[in-house]
């Protein structure tokens, strides 16, 4: 489900770059169109990496976030499995354990 979206955003007078690489789910809405998601952003030209925050409708504006690399979502995700007695096998392991390699090499390779 991928959608890109570029932009720029001013934030205490510096630039701040952002790509929305992959969008991955709407957690939640506000009356005012403003939307929880999580996605796949890369920041300032690094890397893509799993993002929690509230954006505008139009994606140009956004709200203070969590960024988690690929090792931490996938930490994450088994905890919440774990909290809401969810199996999610382990299947997932080597996928989440190739996307952590493939986002660790990206970052060298940008370094």
């Amino acid at each position: 489900m991928a959608n890109n979206n570029s932009n720029n955003q001013q934030r205490n007078g510096d630039e701040v770059r952002f790509e929305i690489k992959e969008r991955i789910g709407v957690l939640g809405s506000k009356e005012n169109g403003w939307t929880k998601e999580v996605n796949i952003v890369a920041w300032n030209g690094g890397a893509g990496k799993v993002d929690v925050r509230e954006w505008d409708p139009g994606h140009t504006r956004m709200s203070r976030g969590i960024t988690l690399f690929e090792e931490e979502a996938e930490k994450l995700t088994r905890a919440l499995a774990e909290r809401y007695n969810i199996d999610i096998g382990e299947e997932a392991a080597p996928a989440c354990a190739q996307a952590a390699q493939e986002t660790q090499a990206a970052e060298v390779a940008l370094a």
